[in-house]
């Protein structure tokens, strides 16, 4: 190994090392810096350098092959989350950097018991089932692979029958609740208590989500096209989708109440005879509005966000800027344009301007 080689590796064990002081061994977030990390995670590090709890530490050890799923599963679940918020006063705004950056990864949010919190929980969980599911499929594993249950039988009448790598998700499932699921019996405090029940319930809910979105792929056969037979298969959404099913599940969330008896039910009291659905997505506290700075909660506000000046939707100025009004400057563009190939052989472009009115709030 080279000099340049043995210096990045002993800054990326630096880098871990750092990680590690910062968040204690118990925490239930801690696996989500692996989505941050650019360089992946590296095996020759080894599962107990990684910020994992313990019994996430015992799993990577059994299984240190699936490294690469977990880092893709927690990449999944933070690039959807900021996808989806990305118009919203609450944008999922994650730590720019690892240390010496010392805030936790979705700071406030993973612990305050709010919409929020219930969001970030189900689409980490989703992404971790869809990743560790997909390496199943792509044969990257040796005890998974295609869902077997499916390779037989079929409907003859209809003229197909089951074929292809059906994605094994009831693998990516069995995996993500081994890997997350911490017992709340392990837990300490009343409060404590409702907000692992709580993060149990949602990571199930991300969970089902996935499972809901499958799908039947097929593939024709027969002479000139005819599909007199097709062979199918099933197969997962993309995770965008799943993303949006996510989104609509944390518009109608439901608030449970802070006391847990015997199970989780509604805090409203004449809502308490309407079930709980394992797919819902629930929450203790309300949110705040994220309009204004809060360093304390690490809150940043949306003082300088660009919003659109004629949208009625969540990016549009008058919600995005919580009524303070926004600015307005002007941003000069400059590209290539009307470009023709000229023989022989080059292209001629124009050069040209544009101004564009951007918004941002006060």
């Amino acid at each position: 190994m080279d000099r340049a080689a043995l210096l990045a590796l002993s800054r990326l064990c630096a880098l871990w090392a750092a990680l590690l002081a910062l968040f204690p061994c118990g925490a239930q977030g801690n696996w989500m810096w692996l989505g941050i990390a650019s360089f992946g995670v590296p095996e020759k590090l080894g599962c107990a350098n990684l910020p994992l709890n313990s019994r996430q530490k015992e799993l990577c050890k059994r299984k240190p092959y699936l490294l690469p799923s977990i880092s893709e599963g927690a990449r999944l679940g933070i690039q959807e989350c900021r996808s989806q918020f990305r118009y919203e006063r609450w944008n999922c705004l994650v730590a720019a950097a690892a240390p010496p950056d010392t805030s936790p990864l979705f700071g406030y949010e993973l612990s305050s018991g709010t919409k929020e919190t219930a969001f970030i929980y189900a689409v980490m969980a989703a992404g971790l089932v869809h990743s560790v599911t997909r390496s199943c499929s792509a044969g990257n594993m040796t005890e998974c692979s295609c869902d077997t249950t499916l390779q037989n039988g079929g409907s003859a009448s209809e003229g197909w029958h089951w074929g292809g790598c059906s994605d094994d998700v009831q693998y990516g499932m069995w995996f993500s609740r081994k890997f997350l699921d911490f017992p709340i019996r392990n837990t300490t405090g009343k409060d404590s208590k409702v907000l692992s029940a709580m993060n149990l319930h949602n990571n199930e809910a991300g969970r089902q989500a996935v499972a809901k979105l499958m799908s039947l792929d097929c593939r024709c056969h027969g002479v000139s096209g005819s599909c007199a037979v097709k062979t199918c298969w099933k197969t997962m959404s993309s995770f965008e989708k799943i993303g949006r099913l996510l989104k609509d599940k944390y518009e109608n969330s439901v608030q449970i109440s802070d006391k847990i008896k015997k199970k989780m039910h509604r805090r409203e009291k004449d809502q308490r005879k309407i079930p709980i659905h394992k797919d819902d997505l629930l929450y203790i506290n309300k949110s705040p509005n994220y309009c204004v700075e809060d360093k304390k909660l690490g809150i940043p506000g949306t003082q300088g966000r660009e919003c659109n000046r004629t949208s009625e939707g969540a990016d549009g100025c008058n919600l995005l800027c919580c009524g303070r009004g926004y600015n307005t400057h002007v941003v000069r563009h400059v590209e290539r344009c009307e470009c023709k190939f000229i023989w022989c052989c080059y292209v001629r472009c124009r050069r040209c301007e544009s101004m564009t009115d951007v918004h941002t709030c006060k």
